[in-house]
């Protein structure tokens, strides 16, 4: 079987999709390890649309783990998680020359990272409705059967609205155990759950973690540990994530343990779930909050 050939079985659709005729492209957004985003028009629908294409070569020892176990494409489980706060994939395929793409909605706004990056204090109570989004966000995965794997601001984006929408399952797979085996560091470094850095078995906890590091970053613009590239900041037992509340003195403090809670480098003492998650900062308000300093 060509790598075409693997492609086209694995995400559906045409094999002969000429990307180039059916999409204008007009603006390169973001380009990843496995994947050039374009902003691009849909000629047969004159709709402004995302269009993600895939670098097979890149892909396939990803994709070769889980030959023979029924996998869904990106594109699949794209279609299969709907909610506010997740980017629509509105189709998917393999073009002629073998590249797997998705086509999603185009959201315009801001990336999550470069919002945080920026360094510019969100005010108290933007901060506790960005934490509710991400974690809903996330939690919609879970409830749809699956495992993002990359949940970081980088795949966030806010939308003028106020709406911060989850836009990328690159690396999601099916919440099973089989998909979620020991093996290769899967995700964002900063943002990796310490099982997954250690190579042992993992579950839909890894993106607790990794939803508890992002909330810390949107509340206190750092993260729990010095940055680095390789997650290992978040494997010394030396050196235990800085307490939230040593960053914003005034912060809440059932949303406090809530995030601390997640960021627990044993699965055990983790928020079991995004829902649990969710339900312990239900009753936090900030609109009288002090402004932390």
């Amino acid at each position: 079987m060509t790598l075409t050939d693997f492609f086209a079985r694995l995400f559906g659709g045409s094999p002969r999709v000429r990307l180039e005729q059916r999409y204008e492209r007009l603006q390169e957004s973001v380009s990843g390890t496995m994947s050039q985003f374009y902003k691009a028009r849909d000629h047969q629908t004159g709709a402004v649309v995302g269009l993600k294409i895939i670098d097979p070569q890149k892909l396939e020892p990803i994709e070769a783990r889980y030959k023979g176990l029924g996998k869904p494409s990106e594109g699949e489980i794209g279609q299969r998680v709907t909610g506010p706060n997740i980017v629509k994939t509105l189709a998917w395929g393999v073009a002629g020359d073998g590249r797997p793409y998705v086509v999603q909605e185009f959201v315009e706004g801001t990336l999550l990272h470069a919002l945080l990056s920026a360094r510019k204090a969100l005010p108290p109570q933007k901060r506790l409705d960005l934490v509710r989004q991400a974690a809903a966000a996330v939690a919609t995965v879970h409830r749809a059967g699956f495992v993002h794997r990359d949940v970081c601001p980088r795949n966030f984006i806010l939308r003028p609205d106020g709406r911060l929408v989850l836009i990328d399952f690159g690396l999601a797979v099916p919440d099973k155990p089989v998909f979620l085996q020991p093996g290769n560091r899967i995700g964002t470094p900063n943002y990796m759950a310490p099982e997954v850095v250690r190579r042992r078995q993992a579950d839909k906890r890894l993106d607790v973690f990794s939803c508890g590091v992002t909330a810390y970053e949107i509340c206190t613009l750092d993260l729990p540990w010095p940055r680095g590239t390789s997650g290992k900041a978040a494997l010394s037992h030396d050196s235990p994530p800085a307490d939230i509340r040593e960053r914003w003195p005034d912060i809440p403090g059932p949303l406090a343990e809530a995030i601390m809670a997640c960021i627990a480098a044993d699965p055990a003492r983790r928020p079991e779930t995004l829902d649990a998650f969710l339900a312990r900062i239900k009753g936090v308000a900030l609109d009288a909050a002090p402004r932390p300093s």
